[in-house]
């Protein structure tokens, strides 16, 4: 499965690229985003529109994972990350590709163990996970791979390349007799 994870915001939206396989995960691209400094709100989230929709068609993810919204103090950056959110998800749905959402304390936990981690742990971990070496930068990169992380070790992106199903991602919601039989390389 290859999962597409967006961190947007309105002067940058970060992506990463995840392919998850049975033998581990892989980065396929990250990057960022960025319109043009001088753009108005509207052309800057149409710019933002085109870049993911060019990420979408040369990297093929087969899902698609966001940060959940969160408000804030300032009540119009909320707003305006809702529309560029919006965008956003009008524009890989338009490529049929299925939409999961995650709290930001969910990703850092599926990251780090922690949910309460900061920006620059989660990025040091994610170096280590997923063997790319030194931390892409800005943290919008390692945030969007951080989303596509989660997704991919949560289980959500079930299907695999192999013509197989993933087994379900969390065996502690389904019992122990489950973790037994999903990883018995872990038994004594």
């Amino acid at each position: 499965m290859i999962v597409l994870g967006i961190d947007p915001g309105s002067r940058k939206t970060g992506y990463g690229v995840i392919a998850g396989t049975a033998a581990g995960y892989r980065v396929v691209g990250c990057g960022l985003v960025r319109p043009r400094a001088s753009a108005t709100l509207h052309e800057r989230i149409a710019q933002l529109c085109l870049g993911i929709d060019e990420v979408v068609v040369r990297l093929r993810p087969e899902a698609v994972a966001l940060e959940t919204a969160f408000v804030g103090r300032n009540v119009r950056s909320a707003l305006i990350l809702g529309q560029v959110r919006g965008a956003m998800l009008a524009t890989v749905l338009k490529h049929g590709l299925p939409v999961r959402e995650y709290a930001p304390r969910e990703i850092k936990l599926a990251v780090t163990g922690t949910g309460s981690a900061r920006k620059e742990q989660v990025a040091a971990m994610l170096s280590r996970l997923l063997e790319f070496g030194l931390e892409p930068k800005p943290l919008d990169v390692t945030d969007a791979l951080g989303i596509a992380y989660c997704d991919l070790a949560r289980g959500a992106s079930a299907i695999w390349p192999e013509g197989g199903t993933k087994k379900s991602g969390n065996s502690r919601s389904r019992g122990w007799a489950a973790f037994v039989t999903d990883h018995p390389e872990l038994v004594a």
